[in-house]
């Protein structure tokens, strides 16, 4: 059997968990009180450290038992509770191994498979959001530990759904001297995986500082991004950025579901002519071939990131959520890049085999 170690913020004293969540570790969800978040805090504390089961924790509380379930879901989505997976027995440490021969890396991560459980043609719709938080969660226990060895750590960050999930899951995680440090420039809309809000979930999460670069994701022209790149302001950042002790990046597919089309920071021509010069992938708005080379279009001479070369001297950790990054995974880790992935088990199960 698994054994799960909960890790709760401020869990010795309820009243502040609820009172500093709007500004701490947790991430408040719609429509949510100050009555609901003292009562998920409860919930949580006596059904996770005070050991009762659901029912018993319902009677405590004089609420229904499907009540205490959702207080219980709601306490791991809002980062209340975070929970680490002892992966001694997860079963997948020969695909592991596979890959990280395969591709020259200093380790991979897998988390559990779950496909055997789902059928039919939208499996990846259906595993999509476990796979982002199962990674996710894995991400944050790497981190973890990178900030309990290397107290003075510079971490870089991406942007996207797996990073935000990542900020979810560092309860408890206390690092005053770290820094964290986005490698692109930030998006027009407040998203929650914007590059600036993931630096900034991160560093509230952890006490630490945060960092961002002070430009736009991308430039208008490349000469205006050069005249970007020439701040003061900016080469201070990227000093920072190229001094990172880890990078934790994700890799996004190409194709018109993607994150970049849905969110319209690439148009559909783009997109056309992007897959005509044999792009599969990108990261960070770097786009990149099957052999994880950078292929010659426009947007890679106008987005403001930290480039492949500047990654290779760092420590990257390549993030992959979901069958669909199969091809942009493969085509990355065909560039060397990476010196560490972080995978969900069945997109490993994929890549191992093809």
């Amino acid at each position: 059997m698994m054994r799960r170690h909960i890790t709760f913020v401020k869990f010795h004293d309820i009243c502040n968990i609820a009172r500093n969540t709007r500004s701490k570790q947790m991430r408040p969800l719609a429509g949510e009180t100050q009555e609901d978040q003292i009562l998920m805090a409860r919930a949580a504390w006596l059904y996770y450290i005070g050991a009762l089961n659901q029912e018993a924790t319902a009677k405590r509380l004089g609420i229904t038992r499907a009540r205490v379930n959702k207080l219980l879901s709601d306490a791991r989505d809002s980062g209340l509770v975070s929970i680490t997976i002892n992966p001694a027995n997860v079963g997948l440490l020969p695909v592991e191994e596979a890959i990280r021969q395969r591709y020259g890396l200093d380790f991979c991560i897998c988390t559990p498979a779950l496909g055997h459980d789902v059928s039919g043609g939208d499996s990846d719709a259906i595993l999509a959001p476990f796979a982002f938080r199962a990674v996710g969660a894995a991400a944050a226990a790497h981190l973890r530990r990178h900030l309990s060895e290397t107290p003075h750590a510079v971490i870089g960050t991406g942007w996207g759904r797996t990073l935000e999930q990542m900020t979810l899951q560092l309860a408890g995680v206390s690092a005053p001297e770290a820094k964290f440090i986005s490698l692109m420039g930030s998006l027009q809309s407040n998203l929650s995986y914007n590059p600036f809000e993931v630096v900034h979930a991160f560093a509230r999460a952890t006490g630490a500082e945060g960092f961002f670069l002070p430009v736009p994701f991308i430039a208008d022209t490349p000469s205006v991004r050069d005249i970007l790149l020439s701040q003061q302001s900016v080469q201070q950042a990227l000093a920072l950025a190229n001094a990172t002790t880890v990078a934790y990046i994700s890799i996004g597919e190409l194709r018109e579901g993607s994150l970049l089309r849905s969110q319209a920071m690439i148009s559909a021509s783009d997109l056309a002519e992007l897959q005509q010069l044999g792009a599969v992938g990108d990261t960070n708005g770097l786009f990149f071939d099957r052999q994880g080379k950078a292929v010659d279009h426009p947007l890679n001479r106008r987005t403001i990131a930290l480039g492949f070369e500047d990654l290779r001297q760092t420590c990257t950790v390549a993030l992959v959520a979901g069958l669909s990054k199969l091809e942009a995974a493969k085509g990355f880790l065909a560039s060397g890049v990476a010196r560490g992935l972080i995978i969900d088990g069945d997109t490993a199960i994929a890549l191992s085999k093809s």
